[in-house]
Parts: structure tokens; sequence; C-alpha cells
């Protein structure tokens, strides 16, 4: 394993316009083909529906055992034909492998037993296991991310580089790699690995010679082999159980974990935090021995050590699906809060979905699950979701994607002056993701707002465009000014990743905030000094993360900032990270770098730490104050 100062890195993720699908899939779902070979999932733990519509409603039922999920998501069986499986999967791997801004999207589902797949996981596709326990469903094979399309350096024929492998995502089954071969998860962000079992020697998280890789998360999951963190420059493994782990870069973040190395930084950069605080897993869809599906939702847990599941059934709730509505592409945004309304909960499937109003979410315990990247785009100038200042709703799985026209914020969590308290029972955002550009013209003065107390944001990708098609992003065509601001009290981010916005990246004004691992690139496209402005008091730019003057109690664990000021190399940041000088305001394991030494980050923290420029491109800071 060679040292960070050894590891290749990037000068930025190269900008790819134009990048065409390969042939339509054509396909429609393939459902179950009979028990043959199935293994029944365990019993339903826990009691049925919790709720049921109070009057008659206009919104469609839904049928448990046999949903219409539409014609993207595939419903595998294991008595069905290996060969036709494989095609399938590798005719959506081949329609995704470059398709980075299309609006294609695909989810595979495969029922509890045992498959012989290779799956080549690309662009938009998620693989899902129905089973309750990720042993329930096992696939002998492959299930990787390769990075095998994107041009590094100048070499048109090394494509090593997986710093735009995004949006994709392996859930809730294992994978057995056949003897002797090792596993490949090469991505950066809004890829999650999340309540997997991986058996074999291992898996490497960049493509394993040379390859660039910019960040990812592992979490609730159980690694028999080793983890070979490579090239890759920033991740978070959270409640997972690993048999060991190789590698570090710049900031490599462990909370909760076992198998893991100790606390060291820099060089290696481990940041290891023994236990979780608070955490609610990810909600996710299952079939019980009946054949009825349901959505488990984690119970929560503290003062946690280890995935949710290793040690038998995880604690939680289960819902039929009859207490969801389907939302399917086309269905309109009125008919989704009609089903809201009427206290039932959203499961989106795998599409892009217009909504001309916003998503009400009034009722407390509210689920909002999207499977195969179900994308919500607002088109009116709203919010795409605004949450009441409720108890326990919990939305999963979903991509939100500014609109033409300007939205005030893209998801609002609890109204403006949110006070109730939600100690007992939080609400959770797991995966998360928000853009702005880079598929279509899109536009959100914040991406992210969070009002309410108590909420836990379980990793979260918060993107301001940096590339994409042409026309849909640039420094005043894809404009955003925050990607999150934090005003409620006791607000917990796991995972929070907010890149390139035009002023503040992340805003926190509640008191109680924790933030266990932040990523962030400041915008590359910042066209002189003047333009970026100034947060005021002689500083230049915008810090990537600003703590506010009144907040006096906030702490955060292996942070890091980045610059790229590819359009004017000249432009400057005062700092990266801008807080209140005060005993309560702590942070740990921060690093500012500038990306092959283009642009300047002047301190780390405050007017703390050194320089990040072309002389010397990386800089660490251990604990502030």
């Amino acid at each position: 394993m060679t040292s960070a100062d050894e590891q290749p890195r990037p000068p930025s993720r190269r900008s790819v316009t134009g990048l065409g699908a390969a042939a339509l899939l054509a396909a429609g779902p393939v459902l179950a083909a009979g028990a043959g070979g199935a293994a029944a999932a365990p019993a339903d733990p826990a009691a049925p529906a919790r709720r049921a519509p109070a009057r008659p409603s206009a919104v469609p039922p839904t049928d448990p055992r046999n949903p219409d999920f539409g014609p993207s998501v595939l419903v595998f069986d294991p008595g069905m034909s290996a060969a036709e499986m494989q095609s399938r999967v590798d005719a959506i791997s081949a329609q995704m492998h470059t398709n980075q801004f299309g609006t294609e999207r695909h989810a595979v589902l495969l029922r509890p037993g045992a498959y012989d797949l290779d799956v080549n996981l690309r662009f938009y596709t998620q693989i899902i296991g129905l089973g309750l326990n990720p042993d329930d469903v096992t696939v002998n094979g492959h299930v990787r991310v390769e990075a095998d399309w994107l041009q590094q350096g100048d070499d048109p024929n090394n494509l090593g580089n997986a710093t735009q492998n995004f949006w994709r995502g392996a859930e809730n089954f294992s994978v057995s790699v056949p003897a002797g071969e090792i596993e490949r998860w090469a991505v950066s962000q809004a890829a999650p690995y999340r309540r997997m079992h991986l058996r074999g020697i291992g898996v490497q998280l960049w493509n394993g010679y040379d390859g660039w890789a910019s960040g990812g998360l592992l979490a609730d999951c159980k690694v028999d082999g080793v983890v070979e963190s490579g090239s890759q420059q920033q991740w978070l493994t959270r409640n997972s159980d690993l048999g060991a782990w190789n590698g570090s870069v710049w900031n490599m973040v462990f909370v909760g974990s076992t198998g893991v190395p100790g606390q060291h930084f820099p060089n290696p950069s481990h940041t290891v935090v023994d236990r979780t605080p608070v955490i609610r897993e990810k909600p996710f869809l299952y079939v019980d021995g009946s054949g009825a599906y349901h959505v488990f939702v984690p119970a929560l847990r503290r003062d946690a050590s280890g995935c949710s599941w290793n040690g038998g059934a995880a604690a939680g709730e289960s819902i039929s699906l009859a207490d969801f509505f389907v939302v399917r592409t086309g269905t309109p945004a009125a008919t989704m809060n009609e089903a809201l309304a009427e206290g039932r909960h959203l499961l989106f499937t795998a599409g892009v979905h217009h909504l001309d109003e916003a998503l009400l979410v009034e009722n407390p315990d509210t689920v909002l699950l999207g499977i195969g990247l179900a994308t919500l785009v607002p088109d009116t100038g709203q919010p795409a979701i605004r949450i009441a200042d409720v108890d326990g709703v919990k939305v999963a799985g979903i991509l939100i994607d500014a609109g033409a026209v300007n939205s005030p914020t893209l998801m609002e969590v609890g109204p403006e002056g949110a006070s109730a308290g939600h100690a007992d029972n939080p609400t959770s955002l797991h995966d998360v993701f928000f853009r702005v550009g880079g598929s279509h013209l899109g536009r959100a003065s914040v991406s992210l707002t969070v009002n309410s107390d108590h909420v836990i944001g379980d990793h979260l990708w918060v993107w301001r465009a940096d590339h994409g098609n042409s026309g849909t992003w640039g420094w005043t065509v894809s404009t955003g000014a925050n990607g999150v601001v934090i005003n409620g009290d006791d607000v917990t981010m796991y995972g929070l990743m907010v890149e390139h916005y035009q002023e503040y990246n992340t805003v926190w004004n509640g008191n109680g905030g924790r933030t266990y691992f932040f990523q962030n690139e400041l915008p590359y496209d910042p066209p002189d000094q003047a333009a970026w402005g100034s947060s005021g008091n002689g500083s230049l730019g915008w810090a990537a993360y600003k703590v506010a003057d009144s907040v006096t109690s906030h702490e955060a664990w292996g942070v890091g900032s980045y610059c790229f000021f590819n359009v004017n190399p000249g432009v400057v940041a005062s700092r990266g990270f801008e807080v209140p000088d005060t005993p309560g305001v702590r942070f740990h394991d921060l690093v500012t770098v500038s990306l092959g030494g283009v642009g300047t980050i002047n301190r780390v923290i405050n007017e703390t730490g050194g320089t990040a420029n072309t002389g010397t491109q990386v800089q660490y800071w251990v604990n502030y104050p």
C-alpha cells in the first residue's frame, strides 16, 4: 500500500457532455416464475398495517402480493433461467454504462434465494434483496462497480477514473465472490453499499491499480475479508463489521464499526469514533413467506456498534405495502398529496417524477421510499417535499433534481420556526441526494433546509453541477447559494457531502449539531474573485462549512474541503471552515486540499492552519480549538 503522498489525484472531475445511452432496454418487469428454488423469507416479525385511510379513497389501492412497480423494475426469482436474468442485467448495464445525465432509471429486485450473477452496476441502477435479512438473498458471483469508462489524465486509453461513478447502489443481500477473486466497488458520491454481506477475500474501493476515486459509504454491512481503500480519497464506514481495513489518503472516517484501524490523524488519516450516538437504519422493501410485500422500518439505536442485523433479526416495524401508494411515472402530484393526506406512505418506483406542487408530509411516521434512484423534479419553483414539524418521518432513496424555475429550497424539514422536540422519534433522511443542474437546467437558492430539531441525516450528497449536459451548468446557469441550511437544534449528520454552491455550502444555525464525515468541493467556476463575493470581514469567497456566530455547541469529526478553481486559478478562499471561537464548538481531524494546485485555500479553520495551494496542496489540522 503506497502512502497518501504517493496516491494519484485527478485535477478535476472531467466534464463529460453529450454522452448518449446504448440501445434502449425494451424489456418490461420480470415477475416471479413460481417457487422453484426460492427460499422463503422469515415470517413477518411485527404487527401488520399500522393505519388505514379513514374514509373511502380516490387513490388506487395497492395489492401487496402483486404491486405494479412499472416497466423499469425487474423482479427476479431463483426459479427463473439464470441466462435470462444475466441477459437482463447485462442489457441494463450496457444502456447505463456512460448514461450519466439521462432520464432512464432501473431497479432489480431479488426474491429470497440464491442467484448466479455477475452484475456490473452502472448509472441510475439499484439492486435490492427482498429478504428480511441480507443472508436471505445470495448472489454467487459479483455485484461490482468498475472504473471503465471515464478518461483519467491525458492518456485516452486510461479509463481508470472513478470520480464520476455516481448514482447507483446495492442493498440488503449477500454476495459470495468466487474463491481467489476480489470484489470491486470503485465509486464516488451517491453510491451506497448498504446492509450488505460480502463473503470472500475482500473489496477494492478503486480500480485496483492506478485509478482515482472520490468518496463513498459502507453502512450496516458485514465484510468477511479486507476492505482496500487504495487511492480512494475519502470514505465513511458506519456501523459495519469488517474483516480488516487497509489504506488511507485524506479522510477515512469510521463510526460505530468493528475491524477498523485505530485512531490516527494524519498520515494515515483514520478518524475513529467507537460508537454511533443515535441512528436509525434505512427502511427497506422485503417479501414475507406468503409472498406479500412490506417495508421494514428499523428501530432507533443509541450508542450503537456494528451492523443492526448481525446478531439476528433487527428490531423494528413492518408496514404492509397495502398502506403505501405506489408512485409510477406520470402520477400527478395532487394524487400523491391526496394519498399522504389519507395517511398512506409513498413508494416511488424507478423513474423521473415531475411535480407541479410540493408534496406535503403532515402525518407523523410517514415513509417516503424510492427505489432505482427515483427522481423528483419540482417544475414550478416550489419545494419538492415539505415536512411538518412531526415525529418520525423517514425519507429514503430519493434524488431531488432542481427544476428550471428557481425553488427557494428543494426540501424543507419542518416549517420555519419549528420548535417541537423529537428526541424519542426523530425524522431521518437516508440516501437522499440533491442536484442543481447537470441533467437539465436547474436552480434552487437552498437545496436542503432543516428547521426541525433532532433530525438525523444518513448519507446525503448535495451537489450543484460542475459538469453535465450542454447548457445545464455554469456560474450564471445552474445557480444555488447554499447546499444545506440547518436551523434545528440537536441535528446529527452522518456522511454529509455538499459541493460547488456559490456561497456557504453548509450553514449551521442550530445548537447541539454533530457531523460525522463532511466532504466538500468549493465551486469550480467563479469567473473572478469579485464574482464570488465575500462573507464579510475582509474574507475572500465563502467557507465550505459555516457555524453561525450565535451557536454555542457544535462538534464535527473527519471534515474536508477542497478547491479547484479551474475557470480562474487566481481565485482564493480565505478558509475552509468558519466557526465561532468558543469552547463548545469543536472540530476534529480537518483537511483542506488544492486539487492539482489549482486555486488556494488560505487557512483550514478560521485563522488556523496552513495554506493549500500549488506549493503545498494538502493541509491538515487535528483539533480546533
